[in-house]
């Protein structure tokens, strides 16, 4: 072989190789590369046999590897299933705080969906704390809004993009989360393929695919933020010179929070499920009627209902069994939620330079990349900055509208879930109970399937009564 051939064949092979890596789809799935098989124990006795496939990117334009990565885990039973089986995605953001892939847990609904049969896949995601360093040794703030959601979104597009080869159904996607985590599921549930996330998606290499899902299942969602301190106060405030024990400057901010959120929920224009407006003058007896349904749900399973709740009970009727809620004194119900924890101090949620100087996580996730936390609504900004005329800038405006699934719901260009599954407890002060009271009612109101009720005496958390959750989700498909 002459040295000019040899020298051909060099940059023949050096020219197909740069084909194929300009050519290679860098989303691909391997549907070969998984670990060795695990088993995952149950307290109970029970176990599982599953593939883990981990560490997987799900952007072609990583921004940070710490968190952009998801993992997926295939039982037994699912094994060379690759058209039939329901994915159940599980998202861990807490706070609106970065999370990592993690590994399913015995403990909470990734085990169970597991044990189920379901494919189950746990994504990173990016949140108000994720950061890098850059080459020129400044810090960037990678996780800020929307930033964790459309990490979210990438992932579940990412499965679409392979679902040739990927274990499970990819029109079968239900995803679950709690707290921050549970208003990312309804942001899922409520956002799908709508257009406005589309240039944050293209800005990391998202899939060119769907990112709608099946069903979403939302424990106490800690959405609705720009609404959400007036809510708070409105449900709260009367507890102010009681239990709670407010400062006069800090009932001056809580009365004057309170006062501005009639308008907004008669804004809404939500109907009650026999059709008749919801308006904030009938809104107390309303949101009773899901609290007076929960007591009497564990009454009938045989719960004590102490009368420091304000329960109040009749006996049944001649030929019935057992006692029958037919009311709560909800002034009395209010400091037995107080007693069991603290409430959160005026502003609960845009609090940064408010009374206090500490931000929230809200405050976080909203700042920049440069690590400020700013105020998202007009009233705490005005109260932080002293100008009675302050706004937010359009940017952050632009933002806290793509966290609220409020914003997206009936509006005719997202392809919203038509499964849902939202819990909050009756004991949970985190959020006002009417940001998912709202939220059950706007996705009646547009025709939705909305399993909604507040477990009594459950504070603020998420993946119980899997019993309950589990037989729902066999009920939708």
């Amino acid at each position: 072989m002459s040295k000019t051939t040899y020298l051909l064949l060099i940059l023949t092979a050096f020219i197909l190789t740069q084909n194929r890596a300009f050519t290679a789809d860098p989303l691909a799935f391997d549907p070969g590369m998984h670990a060795p098989e695990r088993t995952l124990d149950f307290p109970d006795g029970k176990s599982v046999k599953y593939r883990a496939y981990e560490h997987i990117y799900y952007v072609a334009h990583v921004v940070d590897p710490v968190y952009q990565t998801l993992n997926l885990y295939v039982p037994e039973s699912a094994y060379g299933n690759n058209t039939q089986t329901p994915i159940f995605l599980k998202t861990n953001v807490g706070g609106y705080m970065a999370s990592k892939a993690s590994q399913p847990s015995a403990t909470d609904a990734t085990g169970r969906a597991l044990l189920e049969g379901y494919i189950v896949v746990i994504p990173g995601a990016r949140g108000s704390n994720s950061t890098v360093i850059r080459a020129a040794g400044d810090t960037l703030w990678t996780g800020r809004a929307p930033a964790g959601l459309i990490d979210l979104k990438s992932a579940i597009r990412y499965l679409r993009h392979n679902k040739a080869t990927i274990p499970g159904d990819t029109e079968k996607i239900i995803t679950d989360g709690t707290s921050a985590g549970g208003a990312m599921s309804s942001l899922l549930g409520a956002t799908g393929n709508h257009p406005a996330y589309e240039p944050y998606l293209k800005a990391v290499g998202a899939a060119n695919e769907r990112d709608d899902v099946f069903a979403a299942v939302c424990y106490c969602p800690i959405t609705d933020l720009e609404h959400a301190d007036m809510a708070y106060e409105w449900l709260y405030s009367p507890t102010n010179t009681g239990t709670r024990s407010l400062s006069p400057e800090q009932i001056a901010i809580s009365n004057a929070l309170a006062a501005s959120y009639p308008a907004y929920l008669n804004s809404l224009n939500l109907r009650k499920p026999d059709g008749s407006p919801l308006t904030a003058d009938n809104y107390i007896a309303y949101m009773k009627s899901f609290l007076i349904r929960s007591a009497q749900k564990a009454r009938n399973e045989g719960c004590e209902i102490p009368p420091e709740t304000g329960v109040k009970l009749n006996t049944g009727f001649r030929g019935s069994p057992g006692e029958f809620v037919v009311d709560i004194d909800l002034e009395v119900y209010f400091n037995y939620i107080l007693n069991k924890r603290q409430l959160k101090t005026p502003p609960a949620f845009d609090q940064s330079g408010v009374l206090i100087d500490r931000p929230s996580p809200e405050n976080s996730v909203f700042g920049d990349e440069t690590g400020n936390a700013v105020n998202f609504t007009a009233f705490s900004l005005q109260k932080a900055t002293g100008h009675a005329s302050a706004t937010p800038d359009p940017s952050t405006i632009e933002k806290v509208r793509l966290m609220n699934p409020m914003s997206f719901i009936g509006d005719g260009v997202s392809r919203t879930t038509p499964n849902w599954y939202i819990r909050h407890g009756a004991i949970d002060r985190d959020t006002g109970f009417q940001i998912s009271i709202n939220l059950y009612t706007k996705l009646i109101n547009n025709g939705y399937n909305v399993d909604f009720a507040l477990p009594w005496n459950r504070g603020h958390s998420g993946d119980y009564n899997l019993d309950d959750l589990f037989e729902w989700m066999k009920e939708i498909l």
